[in-house]
């Protein structure tokens, strides 16, 4: 296989909804077409930001350690939580550095703006080209039936119930048509107020 972020497989998926947005990931993680774990999270938390990061299984727990750390120095430096669109510019900066000799992922940040209440949620290409969206954004091995799933299935203005049953469809049917994402999903719904994570039960095959 001659693409290393899809050595690992996996896949995550972020929506809009009205003053909510979804962010969820499949928990498989493979070698190739072997299975060799189906409890491995892509998506991290970073204060009011979620990063999904789907790719080269090392370089998604190298990414996230490097987020968390700088994250961090942030928190301590401006003395207040980092915001999604704060939080987007670090990623797309972070893996801008690396150009020459990239980390093979596929990034996508979903969150709320803890002042405005907007909903934000973006993609990147492995050197951090910036992508932004006002209904969805995919990312991983099945990005193709993702978008197919999530045209089909996505409304505008959704209510976070509503949000949480279209993404999780979505997600599920989609890797259901790509034998290297799948056995279960992780979903977080995130609200001004709250944020709710749910596991799904998928076919472990």
């Amino acid at each position: 296989m001659s693409d290393p972020s899809s050595i690992n497989g996996g896949s995550v998926v972020a929506m809009t909804g009205k003053d909510c947005v979804a962010i969820a990931c499949d928990l498989r993680l493979g070698m190739q077409s072997i299975t060799v774990s189906n409890d491995f999270p892509k998506i991290f938390n970073y204060d009011n930001a979620y990063l999904g990061l789907t790719g080269l299984a090392t370089d998604v727990t190298t990414l996230s350690e490097v987020f968390r750390y700088k994250v961090n120095l942030y928190d301590l430096r401006e003395e207040r939580k980092i915001e999604p669109e704060t939080f987007a510019n670090l990623v797309a900066s972070t893996l801008y550095e690396k150009r020459f000799g990239p980390y093979f992922v596929g990034p996508i940040v979903a969150g709320i703006n803890s002042k405005t209440g907007r909903p934000f949620i973006c993609g990147f290409d492995l050197i951090g080209c910036l992508t932004y969206a006002k209904d969805f954004v995919v990312a991983g091995t099945a990005n193709d039936q993702l978008f197919g799933m999530c045209e089909s299935l996505w409304e505008p203005n959704l209510e976070p119930e509503d949000l949480f049953e279209t993404i999780s469809q979505a997600l599920m049917n989609a890797q259901d048509r790509d034998a290297l994402s799948g056995c279960g999903a992780l979903v977080y719904v995130i609200t001004k107020d709250k944020v709710v994570k749910r596991m799904l039960k998928t076919r472990q095959d």
